[in-house]
């Protein structure tokens, strides 16, 4: 083969590979023609963020309410009768009883104790060193049976009279 025929050779290679890769970055700028209904592009698939509305914000004043856990419960006569440790609510969402750790000394001797929600006043909670009121003396607290998770919750009344949490079907 002659120089010129090399030459010839060498620059129809160089115009092949042009076009091609021309081609090939024309066809990445436009959009598939038979595209595949299992992976659509992104920009075809929905956006979850367009479709879910923003949640609602309400704002509470500390003065309105406490949190509950961990706040000490006092008798109404002042005695130190332990601290919430749960709120047991049924399946409309209500609270329906309270768990206090019950007696003891650094968690050595206490038992767990279901009480009434409606026996626990609040009313004289203002800040966070506040204690809860319970209606009920510490004798009934200490005869009241123990709270077990799983186990059916025997709830202390204001009463003072033991009542089953029925939570229906």
């Amino acid at each position: 083969m002659s120089r010129k025929g090399s030459i010839n050779a060498g620059l129809l290679v160089a115009a092949l590979v042009f076009a091609a890769t021309r081609a090939m970055a024309d066809d990445a700028g436009q959009p598939q023609k038979n595209p595949d209904p299992a992976n659509p592009p992104a920009a075809a698939k929905p956006s979850d963020k367009a479709t879910t509305p923003p949640p609602s914000i309400t704002v509470i004043r500390p003065a309105d309410a406490h949190g509950v856990l961990g706040r000490e419960v006092r008798s109404t006569s002042g005695q130190n009768m332990g601290r919430i440790v749960d709120v047991i609510v049924d399946r409309t969402s209500a609270p329906r009883a309270a768990v206090i750790d019950f007696g003891g000394f650094l968690g050595v001797g206490s038992r767990k104790i279901a009480v009434d929600w409606n026996a626990l006043r609040f009313g004289k909670v203002k800040g966070s060193s506040d204690s809860i009121s319970l209606e009920l003396t510490q004798d009934q607290v200490k005869a009241a049976p123990e709270y077990k998770e799983g186990a059916p919750v025997v709830v202390l009344g204001a009463s003072g009279a033991l009542q089953p949490l029925n939570v229906g079907p």
